[in-house]
Order: C-alpha cells, then sequence, then structure tokens
C-alpha cells in the first residue's frame, strides 16, 4: 500500500477490499439516482492528483468523495481538502476513513449538501485569497456539466481535473465546427480552456460503468466579459443550439426580433459581424459575445 508522510503521519490509499468493506458496513450500494461509481485504483487517484499539479499550497474542492479513494491521494499532496458529499451516511464516514489512512483533522473540511448549492464562501474557507483553489473530481456522470459551469460561474477556481463521461468530455473540450462543439463548450469556454487529459479504464470502477470515462482537464482564464454581457450571451447560445440544424437567422430570429424589432435580423447578425447563414455549431463563444453586444448597443 502507497504511504506518504504529512504532519508526522504517514497517509496510506484505499484497497479495493477496504472500500467493499466500508460499503458494507454503511450499508452503501451504489445509487444510480446520484451517479455513484466508486473509484476503487489508487494508482488512478494518484495519476489525477499528479496530472491536476496539486500542491501543498492548494486547496483542493473535491466533489463526490464517495469513500475516500481520491480524497486521500489528495490529502497526501499537503493541500486542504473541501469534501462536497450530498450522501449524508457518506459525508459522516469520511472523516473516519481519512482519520483512519493518517490524515489530520486540520488538512480536511467535510461540506454535507448538493454541490449545486456551494457557494463561493465555502470554497474559499477560513483562508480567502490565501490558497489557489482548485477541482478534482469524479463527477457523477448526470449532473457533471451543471455542476462544472456552477463552480466556474462563482469565479473563484484556478483549474479543475474531473473524471466525467467520455461522450461528456468530449463535448466539453470540443472547438467550434465539430460534431460535439454546443451549449457546454461553448459555456465553460467562457471561463475556460477545456482539454482531453487521458482516458479511464472502466475496470477502475465499482460499479463498472457501461460507458466509457475520460479526464477532462479545465484551464481557467478570465471571463471573457463581465457578468450583463455573459447572460445575453448565454441566452443567444441556448437559443442558438436549441434549433442547430438551422442557420442563424432562423434559429435566432425569434430572439433577435424580440430584443431588436427595429431592425432585420440578417442586417442585425452582419452588423454584429457574423454571418446569417452560419450555424451555431460554427460561431464561437466570441462570436455570441458580439451578437449579445450588437443587441445591447440597439437598447440605448
Amino acid at each position: 500500500m502507497s504511504e506518504e508522510v504529512s504532519e508526522g503521519k504517514k497517509i496510506t490509499l484505499l484497497g479495493a477490499t477496504e472500500i467493499r468493506q466500508i460499503a458494507e458496513q454503511l450499508g452503501v450500494v451504489p445509487s444510480k439516482s446520484l451517479g455513484q461509481n466508486f473509484v476503487h485504483d489508487s494508482n488512478i487517484c494518484e495519476k489525477i492528483v499528479r496530472l491536476a499539479g496539486i500542491t501543498s499550497k492548494d486547496r483542493v474542492v473535491e466533489i463526490g468523495p464517495g469513500l475516500g479513494s481520491l480524497s486521500l491521494s489528495i490529502a497526501r499532496t499537503g493541500a486542504h481538502l473541501i469534501a462536497v458529499e450530498i450522501d449524508d451516511r457518506l459525508a459522516k464516514r469520511l472523516p473516519q476513513t481519512l482519520r483512519d489512512h493518517g490524515v489530520s483533522d486540520r488538512a480536511f473540511t467535510v461540506i454535507v449538501k448538493d454541490a449545486m448549492e456551494l457557494t463561493a464562501e465555502e470554497l474559499a474557507g477560513s483562508d480567502p485569497g490565501e490558497r489557489s483553489i482548485k477541482v478534482v473530481a469524479n463527477l457523477p456522470y448526470n449532473v457533471s456539466v451543471p455542476v462544472l459551469i456552477h463552480l466556474l460561474e462563482m469565479e473563484r477556481i484556478e483549474s479543475a481535473m474531473v473524471m466525467v463521461q467520455s461522450e461528456v468530455a468530449r463535448r466539453l473540450a470540443a472547438k467550434p465546427g465539430s460534431k460535439e462543439y454546443g451549449v457546454p463548450s461553448a459555456k465553460v469556454a467562457w471561463y475556460a480552456d477545456a482539454t482531453l487529459s487521458d482516458s479511464i479504464p472502466r475496470a477502475v470502477f465499482w460499479p463498472v460503468p457501461r460507458v466509457d470515462s475520460s479526464l477532462l482537464q479545465l484551464r481557467v482564464h478570465r471571463p471573457i466579459a463581465g457578468s450583463e454581457d455573459r447572460r445575453l450571451t448565454f441566452e443567444i447560445i441556448d437559443a442558438a443550439f436549441n434549433q442547430r440544424r438551422k442557420m442563424l437567422r432562423g434559429s435566432l430570429s425569434r430572439l433577435l426580433t424580440e430584443r431588436a424589432p427595429d431592425r432585420g435580423v440578417e442586417e442585425f447578425l452582419e452588423r454584429a459581424g457574423i454571418d446569417p447563414t452560419a450555424r451555431a455549431e460554427s460561431i464561437s463563444v466570441e462570436g455570441f459575445l458580439s451578437i449579445a453586444r450588437a443587441i445591447r448597443a440597439s437598447e440605448h
């Protein structure tokens, strides 16, 4: 079993047998509704943390720590772990697992709540501004996109390395012009550069999922514009991809007519520097922002 010394203690990692023992003690059966697929391969956990570049200077937010496999690998770096768990049974057991494996009480915080309700203050904790905030997580397949958008919207995290369904990872990392490019790709691009990092074997999960998983890396940058522009841009993105097979002059006609009734749709898009015959999948987030700013300019 791998070991690392922290505050004079050796931090050991969970093995597959112990993971199943803890689950049995808790009476936990992985929940499909919560998207629970627990990682039981410590080598994968160590790899994820290494690729994420975690150091002792970081605060690391882990969404859905489950039985604690990835949590222990994060703790071994000396970073402060913020574990956000919606399952009350798992959240109550996690501190014991961390202590049993050599992690100091001062090295972690467990928050029992839905990640979609997480606040910026909870991310920062008691030392706002003193440490970088990074996200490292095995995200449930059914909530991975909204959770990531929610975390990015807080504008507090520096980077993220997350395990998600491979199809979702490709969509989030997709660039304009590709078939996977869509609403999640464009909205994430507002905040971060998303890239595929590595594939994850199905066998490292318990239970074994029916879909492939991948590591997605997000390098967060400054939002490309302010909150007012963001709200309207995201509304335009939603409308454009809601009818993605249509040209923009068709998919955005209702929205543009409502917001700028005194201007023709094609003329309006051309003034925004956008080809009216283009489709949503070819437009970058900066292009959607140009449309938003043209709308706002027409309203003044």
